[in-house]
């Protein structure tokens, strides 16, 4: 498994979004911790989470929980693995989403997701989305309070704006380390946010590389390029996808998500798909 790093700290250059195995259509527990164990097998060291990543009311932290569950089953701990999670959304249990960027919110939420990953200190602590009930520096503010205090070891963000970079490094003092983005050959509104971080050496994570969880098996169909591609250097259409994204800048590390075995491994050796400057400019320019 080729590697990248991450504020300093080497990973994988694939990790693992743990979002599927939590929320409408997760599937069993034994599944789900065979899928995080298959992940790293495959040498993913880079894993995905959030508070706000499970389905019903009176569950928040669920998909945290099976993370820490898989990890201590198989003998890893936050040395070996990098578990990033994230505060700042919040789903009420009847499938929809709410923010709450609030200071005090968030450093309790923080507080509560080392808990049930069962660290001192979280690795990647990300704030989640931006709320517009709230300054965008006050929230960053409680991300900065929490990195000074040591209870978070790396902060990122997601979903921002170019802008939004800018004034979150500047407020965390130039320690963002992470930017989490929508990002896939379906969604592609996000490359200016991508390059940007490549400038500032700030790695760039996309959510959904693969196109949501609803929309990954479409590729074929949709992106024809993708899928001419893939026929020629004889792999699948995710592996060709996920190896051009990397192939953007060497500060991208893609989090597909997975519920399944097979689709984690699968995902992983794109990692070895060698793809020539003519492909990824053509997959670039489809």
């Amino acid at each position: 498994m080729k590697q990248r790093t991450i504020g300093g700290r080497t990973v994988s250059a694939i990790g693992l979004g743990g979002m599927p195995m939590s929320i409408e259509g997760r599937p069993d527990t034994r599944r789900s911790i065979a899928t995080i164990h298959a992940a790293l097998d495959a040498g993913v060291t880079l894993i995905d989470t959030a508070d706000a990543y499970h389905r019903d009311a009176g569950e928040v932290g669920h998909n945290e929980e099976l993370i820490a569950r898989a990890l201590r089953a198989y003998g890893r701990g936050p040395d070996d693995v990098l578990v990033a999670t994230k505060g700042g959304h919040l789903r009420p249990g009847d499938g929809s989403w709410t923010v709450n960027g609030d200071p005090a919110h968030l450093k309790q939420a923080a507080k509560e997701s080392a808990k049930r990953l069962g660290v001192e200190a979280i690795g990647l602590y990300q704030f989640h989305r931006p709320d517009p009930r709230v300054p965008y520096a006050d929230s960053i503010g409680a991300i900065r309070d929490l990195l000074d205090e040591g209870a978070i070891r790396m902060a990122g963000i997601s979903n921002a704006t170019v802008d939004q970079i800018d004034e979150a490094n500047e407020i965390l003092g130039g320690r963002l380390h992470s930017v989490q983005n929508q990002f896939s050959p379906r969604f592609r509104s996000s490359l200016r946010e991508l390059e940007h971080c490549d400038r500032l050496g700030i790695a760039f994570l996309p959510w959904s590389p693969l196109g949501g969880i609803a929309n990954a098996p479409e590729l074929s169909a949709r992106h024809t390029a993708f899928r001419d591609v893939a026929d020629e250097v004889g792999v699948s259409v995710y592996q060709v996808t996920l190896a051009w994204e990397l192939a953007l800048a060497p500060v991208v590390i893609p989090i597909p998500g997975s519920s399944r075995p097979e689709s984690i491994r699968d995902s992983a050796a794109a990692t070895d798909v060698h793809l020539s400057a003519e492909q990824i400019s053509r997959l670039s320019a489809a």
